[in-house]
């Protein structure tokens, strides 16, 4: 409790989340923030200092009241329940409140589902179908609670049974919009709601754009369903892209003004979803442990063959594999002329014979590449999936997306669909 009022004096200062950001990664902790002088500050911030020599601790005690007497959680960046995919992201929050129980989000894929406040019921509808099949299927709807799209996916979720996050622009002793007092009860009960505001904080409008990079940040992928040409869905989906997540969008009616901008999205490249599997498929390879397949789905095992999924089945994506029984290859047949003839050539080695190249060795020399291209280099052993990248490096999401683009050109990895990446390169000898 003692360290905790020092994140909270940290996360209150009204500074740049980023000065903030640059003096913990310096100092290790808020509490050696706290204690520093403005000489100490200096060295670290060439300006912006200010906010951090105001070491009133009012604001903070009045804080860890308000959430005891709420029963509010609240996580830390440095807390091992903190969500890593959130972590790892440009400029994460320094603390989150927490009603409620917040999932295991780094153990199953996590779909953030935004559209408009005034969608049509065509878009309440595939939100609402949207959200029931993908946590039918395993994965954690997440919401921003607002109106429309956003509360129809959460409905459609909490119908399957399913886990919701929802991610507030305000504070969380605040119901906004009051008409959704029973879906935050429902939320809360099942899944979560959490807030980078402490309670007490307004829906202030431009708290929902800064809200907007958490939603996009716990997830593994945004879908539009239903948006404009101006709406802060667009607004998520664009920061999902620069996180390295995925963006899906629902087809919509190519004359309403509703779905311009999600259509706009799927010109763009966004992938199509008609169905809660069309998303979830993605992430099956991924989390085999927490995504179900719909009955009648084909999968495909690890040797190739087609296995029809269960319905509702834990194990359907991972069927029982077949039992190989290994023969003793026949005996070579007499040394006759004709078999010395297509005999192998003895002195040959077998490296000699002609056969397919599993990879195309490109010579790469370190001395060539960026610090952070040599570090998702070193980190990619095998195929490996853009998220693992990500946590192994440790880099910002839009650095390691960067660094593998410029790879990806000069021919040293591969990517593969469902945002794979294979390695092809062997360094020079220097």
């Amino acid at each position: 409790m003692a360290e905790l009022k020092y994140w909270l004096w940290l996360a209150t200062r009204g500074a740049q989340r980023r000065d903030a950001l640059t003096l913990l990664d310096h100092f290790g902790s808020p509490d050696e923030i706290y204690f520093a002088d403005g000489r100490d500050l200096g060295r670290v911030l060439e300006e912006g200092c200010e906010p951090f020599l105001n070491k009133s601790m009012s604001e903070p005690r009045k804080i860890l009241l308000k959430c005891e007497e709420e029963s509010f959680d609240i996580l830390t960046l440095h807390d091992s329940q903190y969500p890593s995919r959130l972590k790892n992201i440009f400029d994460p929050p320094l603390v989150l409140y927490v009603k409620g129980r917040l999932p295991n989000l780094d153990d199953r894929p996590a779909i953030a589902m935004v559209g408009t406040r005034s969608c049509t019921p065509y878009g309440v509808v595939s939100a609402e179908k949207l959200g029931y099949e993908a946590a039918s299927y395993g994965g954690v709807v997440v919401t921003g609670m607002a109106r429309g799209i956003d509360s129809a996916a959460a409905r459609g979720a909490l119908r399957a049974g399913g886990r919701v996050v929802g991610v507030l622009g305000c504070g969380l002793d605040i119901v906004y919009p009051r008409s959704n007092g029973r879906l935050f009860e429902d939320v809360s009960a099942t899944g979560a709601l959490i807030s980078e505001f402490p309670p007490g904080t307004p829906p202030a409008a431009f708290n929902f754009p800064v809200r907007n990079r958490v939603m996009s940040g716990i997830s593994t992928g945004v879908v539009v369903v239903e948006a404009p040409e101006r709406s802060g869905a667009l607004i998520t989906a664009a920061l999902a892209l620069e996180q390295g997540r995925d963006v899906f969008a629902v087809p919509g009616n190519i004359d309403a003004p509703s779905c311009r901008g999600s259509n706009a999205l799927l010109k763009e490249g966004a992938s199509p979803a008609m169905n809660g599997w069309d998303i979830m498929s993605q992430y099956i390879a991924i989390y085999p442990d927490a995504v179900r397949a719909p009955e009648g789905v084909k999968l495909r095992t690890l040797d190739g063959e087609a296995v029809e999924a269960l319905a509702g089945s834990e194990t359907a994506h991972a069927p029982e594999k077949r039992k190989v029984i290994k023969t003793r290859p026949p005996e070579p047949a007499a040394d006759t002329p004709k078999n010395q003839e297509n005999k192998p050539d003895a002195t040959k080695k077998a490296i000699d014979n002609e056969s397919a190249p599993v990879y195309i060795d490109i010579m790469i020399d370190p001395k060539k590449l960026t610090l952070d291209e040599r570090t998702v280099l070193d980190a990619m052993t095998g195929r490996r999936h853009v998220d693992e990248i990500i946590t192994s490096t440790a880099l910002p999401p839009q650095a390691v997306m960067a660094a593998l683009t410029v790879l990806e050109i000069e021919g040293a990895v591969t990517r593969e669909p469902g945002r794979y990446f294979v390695p092809h390169f062997k360094y020079v000898n220097s």
